[in-house]
């Protein structure tokens, strides 16, 4: 049950619901409990020949009241305790996502996509179902089994309520046994469910590539692999149910055999009268549906359990990247950026992918970076956003460390536009605002003119305000590239990042943007990754190159060209594929 702490700050603050819900609770308990007495008071009249009208509508009466009170509880309890658990499973959802909001770019590095949404649906759904519907079973099941057995006990027959309860130290042993067993494959299933929904998920999100690889069938075929694996391990758990829940049943058969065995036998001796009779055997139809609820329980609070473990091995993730102790936010931010012998790798035992980085940049001024597929251009970036954290003392802006930059003050005075563009399934203009709480459709306008995307979305029925799909699934990449350089610019940022992000856009439209992006860059700075030397050459003031993590060279363009290295390589490269193209 210590899965469960995670949640006392709910139940302390809530406790009163589930106060009120118990008492609810257990007034409609005691009210069956007192029914069977009604019912032995009727049958004693009718047996002693004392049965009147006015008795008999006395007695209907009491019964109708006990009925009205027992339908007033229960409404009682399903409102402050059911109602408490919708509570629940809503704090918890939020409290998930905001927790995973929280945490670092290399945690999802590790987990996938499907697995978390299993946790954040499945898993709480069961921990719902644990502490609510399964605290009203469990109390239900404790009290009336105890109330009903004592009332057994004082009013009818001492021999008769033991020989009935002979079973329940059997049912006491199965409870122990399977609850284990039901923990422990329910925590199976639960994996499975995680991998059948990634497989959907990815599919989902990747059903172009699919089709492009005509790869259907095969994808079909995982999946339904991944299902039959979800049903075997169901059906491995549904046995254990299977097995417990005739158990159940057979025992609180037997139980009522032996009443109506022996029961009968000391009416017709006249030890106990008919009501007796009659009510002996209510409690125990009464006390039956609680002792069997003793499994319900026991399966949904092993299943809660389960599920809680799951969702605390992902509330008990530290990101790996936080705010400082000592950290503050830059009193006026000029954006210099400095690196100072900055070495990298993403774990310890993993190879380097920055070594010995070593540059200083002006504020107001744009750097290029060029290099090959892999040299760590975007992670020199990531790092400077702390997607990733640098070591200590190797990255300052402004001659500050930072690492004793708050997070959110760091990543506000820096807009980035990555390689791999994600827009979410919003209109065109809630993308390009996306960094802004308060903004103005012209103000959208203007930062898509800047960016070269305003002819195409006056091509668009809905103008700004279409929706873009999933991913941006409507647009094209280089529609998408220019959405996310125009959300760039209209979050105003100190320190503007563009990493190889005109790459699906044409040489005029990238010249168009290059030129427009001049005026948005004075004054700012500005780090632009690229393979096109052309555009390093328009937009950069100064240029470093990197290849395999390292800096091989370092310059302006002129100078660059004029020590015929790799810089000049890769441009006479380019000119001459440039003039392939046109002649072709």
């Amino acid at each position: 049950m210590r899965e469960f702490l995670t949640l006392r700050d709910f139940f302390a603050r809530h406790k009163w619901r589930y106060l009120a819900g118990i008492a609810c609770l257990l007034t409609v308990d005691l009210l069956q409990v007192f029914t069977p007495q009604v019912l032995k008071a009727a049958a004693d009249a009718f047996e002693g020949g004392v049965i009147t009208r006015a008795l008999l509508l006395r007695y209907v009466v009491a019964l109708l009241l006990l009925a009205v009170g027992i339908a007033v509880g229960r409404f009682g309890w399903r409102f402050f305790i059911i109602g408490a658990s919708r509570l629940l499973e809503m704090e918890l959802r939020n409290r998930f996502f905001t927790h995973l909001e929280k945490l670092s770019a290399n945690f999802f590095n590790r987990r996938t996509v499907g697995d978390l949404m299993a946790h954040a649906t499945n898993d709480i759904g069961a921990v719902r179902m644990a502490t609510g519907p399964g605290i009203v079973t469990a109390v239900d099941s404790v009290f009336l089994t105890i109330s009903g057995i004592a009332t057994m006990v004082y009013t009818i027959d001492l021999k008769l309520t033991l020989l009935a309860l002979v079973p329940m130290p059997i049912l006491i042993i199965a409870i122990i046994h399977f609850g284990r067993e039901i923990n422990r494959r329910f925590r199976r299933v639960q994996e499975s469910f995680s991998n059948i929904t990634a497989t959907a998920e990815e599919n989902l999100n990747g059903m172009r590539v699919v089709k492009a690889f005509v790869q259907e069938e095969a994808e079909i075929e995982k999946f339904a692999r991944q299902n039959e694996e979800y049903i075997r391990r169901n059906l491995f758990l549904v046995r254990v149910w299977g097995l417990f829940d005739p158990l159940m049943q057979w025992l609180s058969g037997l139980s009522l055999v032996i009443v109506i065995g022996y029961g009968g036998y000391l009416t017709l001796l006249g030890r106990i009268s008919l009501g007796d009779f009659v009510a002996f055997t209510s409690y125990l139809g009464l006390i039956t549906g609680p002792i069997m609820g003793f499994g319900w329980v026991i399966n949904n609070l092993q299943r809660g359990i389960a599920s809680m473990a799951r969702i605390n091995d992902i509330l008990h993730e530290v990101p790996d990247i936080q705010d400082a102790p000592h950290a503050r936010p830059l009193p006026e931010v000029r954006g210099e950026i400095e690196f100072r012998g900055l070495t990298f790798r993403y774990q310890p035992d993993l190879p380097v992918v920055l070594s010995n980085i070593t540059f200083r940049l002006p504020a107001g001024r744009t750097l290029g970076i060029l290099g090959r597929t892999g040299s760590g251009k975007s992670t020199l970036v990531n790092l400077l956003l702390r997607i990733y954290d640098p070591p200590a003392g190797t990255i300052f802006i402004d001659g500050r460390d930072i690492r004793e930059i708050p997070l959110a003050d760091l990543r506000e005075i820096i807009g980035y536009v990555p390689q791999e563009n994600f827009l979410f399934s919003a209109t065109l203009a809630e993308n390009i605002a996306f960094a802004r709480d308060t903004w103005t459709e012209e103000e959208v306008r203007r930062a898509a003119e800047i960016a070269a995307l305003t002819e195409d979305v006056n091509g668009f029925r809905d103008g700004f305000q279409t929706v873009v799909g999933e991913r941006g699934v409507t647009l094209s990449g280089g529609q998408k590239q220019r959405a996310a350089i125009a959300r760039a610019i209209l979050k105003n940022p100190r320190i503007l990042i563009l990493d190889d992000c005109l790459s699906a856009v044409d040489t005029r439209t990238e010249e168009m943007i290059l030129h427009r992006l001049e005026q948005v860059l004075a004054g700012r700075t500005g780090i632009v990754i690229s393979h096109r030397v052309s555009t390093l050459e328009r937009a950069a003031d100064f240029i470093i190159v990197l290849d395999q993590g390292r800096i091989i060279e370092a310059g302006t363009h002129n100078e660059l060209l004029r020590r015929r290295g790799q810089y000049w390589q890769t441009y006479q490269r380019q000119l001459l594929e440039e003039k392939i193209a046109k002649e072709a």
